[in-house]
């Protein structure tokens, strides 16, 4: 019987589903909100993506080959790189130099994934330590937003859609920390809620398109790739603490559905927060972490003085993610925890 037995790192899947089955298709469910960031940021946003999704390809390569590998680009074919040069791509801000990103990108290879040995083994999310390397290193470039241009009129000055816009605007979320710090003025955030929606707003190149972004959301639910779980902990805590620090004071505070759409809060829950890697195993630990990454994100954006706390939250949830696995592990039939 032990010969059946197959012990292998995360992420361990119960049903008949490879890796490359399912980085595929959150690669196929994230298609929508990258299909937004290039029509809104035009070759801006497409150059971005390719970069990130180039160099963490390549970084991995190269780890491997540094590590002695026979076959140094076998692993590029279960696709997690190229998912994490994706998301981390859709996290950034359009305006971030091409060298930056590549940069970021292949920090969160070298240093995030394959320092700890590879897919399975990191601890972190990949692309959240990219991020968070980037914002530490780079602060201003990483808090530089442009406006988004399309193929229409929509703002003045536009001369057509092929590429960002050269007018830098405060996100909805920098915009309501100047209405906490003076106590007015969160009524003309919320009036931006559709145009978060839709994505004619300011914000990172996956961040626009709220609708994008659910649409992807919905289809990973539908395939079964993930679980309802952690995306409903993320969503239902953020829609709490936001709607009681609303209903305290809605002239200081956004509204819920403005916190959910107009920054990184959606892809987080769908994207994000479900890497089967660094998220819990059992179901009521995923309602924990998903809990904790809300709450976590929710916290600094009201409380601190960073306007997003997505990546924060994320990394933090990481790290307590194996003491949620010890305290949520299934008891046998008639037996006790063992201590």
């Amino acid at each position: 019987m032990l010969k059946d037995i197959i012990v292998s790192p995360a992420p361990h899947i119960g049903r008949r589903l490879s890796t490359r089955r399912i980085m595929l298709d959150v690669i196929l469910a994230l298609l929508p909100a990258s299909a937004a960031a290039c029509f809104y940021f035009g070759v801006r946003g497409a150059v971005l993506i390719a970069a990130c999704v180039f160099s963490a390809a390549a970084a991995e390569w190269f780890c491997n080959a540094l590590r002695g590998r026979a076959r140094p680009a076998a692993s590029l074919g279960d696709l997690s790189a190229v998912l994490t040069g994706l998301i981390l791509a859709l996290s950034l801000p359009p305006a971030l130099p091409v060298w930056a990103a590549v940069l970021g990108s292949c920090f969160a290879i070298a240093v995030g994934k394959m320092t700890f040995g590879g897919l399975g083994a990191n601890i972190f999310n990949p692309a959240m330590v990219g991020r968070t390397f980037l914002t530490a290193s780079f602060g201003v470039l990483m808090t530089t937003w442009t406006f988004p241009g399309h193929a229409g009129p929509y703002d003045p000055g536009f001369a057509g859609g092929s590429d960002v816009q050269a007018v830098t605007r405060p996100t909805p979320l920098a915009a309501s920390k100047d209405a906490i710090k003076s106590g007015s003025g969160a009524e003309q955030v919320n009036s931006q809620l559709w145009t978060a929606w839709t994505g004619r707003i300011g914000g990172c190149l996956g961040e626009t398109s709220g609708l994008a972004i659910a649409a992807g959301g919905l289809y990973l639910l539908f395939r079964g790739t993930i679980s309802f779980h952690i995306p409903a902990a993320v969503i239902l805590s953020c829609l709490f603490f936001s709607g009681v620090a609303y209903l305290a004071n809605p002239q200081a505070y956004i509204s819920p559905l403005m916190h959910l759409a107009g920054g990184g809060m959606l892809l987080c829950a769908f994207f994000i927060a479900t890497d089967p890697v660094t998220a819990p195993l059992r179901v009521r630990g995923m309602w924990l972490f998903g809990i904790g990454v809300g709450a976590v994100t929710m916290l600094i954006r009201i409380v601190g003085e960073y306007p997003e706390g997505v990546m924060f939250a994320i990394l933090l949830m990481n790290a307590v993610t194996p003491l949620i696995d010890r305290l949520c592990r299934l008891v046998p039939l008639g037996g006790r925890p063992v201590a």
